[in-house]
């Protein structure tokens, strides 16, 4: 417990007011222990020619997966490095940096060496955060129709406050990616910054004087709320090791989509007896939490940024500044544009010019775009169909959430222990397409759902309950899809897999935030059995494509230059 608050934001501004004579570290304590973390020339050498005989081989791929936009940098400066010393032959030995590393396989301070416990208490706090931050978008809707009598605008432009605060996050990460992948600021300024300047802009929607305000605080509210959207999964590798971390990514995933599906039900009873602040209220309520336990018992997680921190206190007691972290001798030789292009520009051509990533990415950005054209059709199917008030509105959406942890999750999970685990090698790697079985079922399930609900949901003589199953199969397909291609670019696409999931998400984002844009009037113009069965129709062309991908996957593989190639 001490090691976790001298590690948090807390810890280290006592630390910093205390003149660091509270909550010291080992080698503040005893001056001399720092010698057990410096890394010997012989292992320099070995992990410079290990370096340099993988040269652009996969084997080191595990290493870079969940490490974001920074790592596919470091990536290529530790090559360079590498090869540059080979090429010279000569070294300067005293101006060569001094290696601060682990103080071995047990040291307690490396995250992967965390008690489940300690993994599991820090991974929840992160859950909440992400939920906090989901949550935020769709307990927007119920209120609706208050910004529409209050600032005297039409419902879509009212919607705009929904679909604003998505692209927001969608954005987000191609900023937060990279400077919480700085081992000099690490994930949990990161998250704890931003959460706090979250939290105060609520007030800034709250309090808007006008519409144009208030669409403004949404978008920044979004765009600065996005890092545990952008990092939680990588925050989820940073402690739990590679057979763990896939479960406990779909346990952090189902957070997210649990969040934007609570939030009518939360916002539904609450909008039409306080108003519609009264949703940013509650949004406010569940951030600020986040902020106290974020603030209080949030360590850092980022191996790099542990590192450069025990780095930087081994430079002060030695008065020696040639004592660094493996990280910060990698930056060293790390261009401001090559961090620019891999932010900015690599999720971009990824997602454009790789087929694969391109449909994968199109497939699951219509999937996120339906979800959220539901939170505009379930008032038109339960409210003015079937009579619902806007709070029991909100209790329909419970199926999806039902069908996703209590049946989905468990039978996912079931089958990555039961079957997909077999399909590992010795060394812990599997082949990509191994991760796609379930998201056949998925690919079936979404049309069924679509076409079911549209045609049962269309005349008030249908019990309300037969929409509300059929949206609980939709949840099959969505989490399904979304697990499944999630993992398969994170093994497919493993030294590049910041910009793959990057532009996913901005993809995604970017439906979810046009989608609802005119949900209202197509449903309503259309009517909901057409309006779904059109939905319907476009998720039914790719049904084949996880089967195309199981069976061609590898040949398409080995025609890419960005994909795996060794399994």
């Amino acid at each position: 417990m001490l090691e976790t608050l001298r590690d948090s934001a807390f810890g280290k501004l006592v630390r910093i007011f205390s003149g660091k004579r509270i909550f010291r570290y080992p080698e503040e304590i005893d001056t001399g222990c720092w010698t057990n973390y410096l890394k010997t020339e012989a292992q320099i050498k070995d992990e410079e020619a290990a370096t340099l005989a993988a040269g652009e081989s996969d084997d080191d791929a595990d290493c870079f997966g969940l490490y974001t936009v920074m790592s596919q940098v470091s990536r290529s400066a530790r090559l360079s490095c590498a090869s540059t010393t080979q090429g010279d032959g000569v070294v300067d030995k005293s101006m060569a940096p001094l290696v601060i590393d682990w103080g071995g396989p047990d040291d307690s301070e490396n995250p992967q060496n965390w008690s489940t416990a300690k993994k599991f208490y820090v991974s929840c706090i992160i859950w909440l955060l992400t939920f906090a931050v989901y949550i935020g978008s769709s307990i927007y809707t119920p209120g609706i129709e208050g910004v529409t009598e209050q600032f005297h605008v039409s419902r879509v432009a009212a919607t705009l406050g929904l679909t604003l605060f998505v692209f927001g996050y969608g954005l987000g990460p191609m900023i937060w990616s990279p400077l919480s992948e700085l081992p000099v600021i690490g994930r949990s300024p990161t998250y704890v910054l931003t959460t706090l300047v979250f939290v105060f802009f609520q007030f800034g929607v709250i309090y808007a004087t006008n519409f144009g305000m208030l669409l403004a605080f949404r978008f920044l509210t979004g765009f600065i709320g996005s890092p545990a959207l952008a990092t939680g999964a990588a925050s989820m590798g940073d402690m739990w090791s590679p057979k763990t971390r896939d479960y406990m990514i779909a346990i952090w995933g189902c957070f997210a989509i649990s969040a934007p599906v609570l939030g009518p039900l939360v916002g539904g009873f609450a909008a039409p007896v306080k108003g519609w602040t009264w949703t940013i209220w509650q949004l406010l309520w569940i951030s600020a939490l986040a902020l106290v336990l974020l603030f209080f018992f949030l360590p850092e997680t980022f191996a790099p940024n542990i590192l450069y921190r025990r780095a930087r206190r081994i430079r002060m007691i030695t008065g020696n500044s040639n004592y660094l972290c493996e990280a910060e001798v990698e930056l060293k030789v790390v261009k401001p544009k090559d961090v620019l292009f891999e932010a900015l520009v690599r999720p971009f051509e990824l997602c454009f010019t790789e087929p694969i990533v391109f449909l994968m990415n199109l497939y699951i950005s219509l999937i996120y775009g339906i979800l959220y054209i539901w939170f505009e059709a379930f008032p038109i199917v339960f409210g003015e169909i079937h009579g619902f008030n806007p709070g029991e509105t909100g209790l329909a959406f419970l199926g999806i959430l039902v069908s996703t942890c209590c049946f989905v999750i468990p039978a996912y999970f079931y089958w990555k222990w039961k079957y997909q685990s077999r399909c590992f090698d010795a060394e812990g790697n599997i082949v990509p397409e191994e991760q796609l079985p379930p998201a056949c079922v998925g690919a079936i399930s979404l049309p069924i759902s679509l076409f079911w609900f549209g045609w049962t949901g269309n005349f008030e003589s249908v019990h309300w309950m037969v929409p509300i199953v059929a949206s609980m199969l939709f949840a099959v397909g969505g989490c399904l899809i979304f697990n499944c291609i999630f993992c398969y670019q994170a093994h497919a696409y493993p030294k590049y897999a910041a910009s793959v999931l990057a532009g996913n998400d901005f993809m995604r984002s970017s439906f979810g935030a046009g989608f609802p844009l005119f949900a209202t009037a197509m449903f309503h113009n259309l009517g909901v059995g057409w309006a779904c069965t059109l939905l319907g129709c476009l998720t039914v062309l790719f049904v084949p494509y996880p089967f195309v991908l199981i069976k061609y996957g590898k040949r398409l593989r080995m025609a890419s230059k960005f994909a795996r190639h060794d399994i």
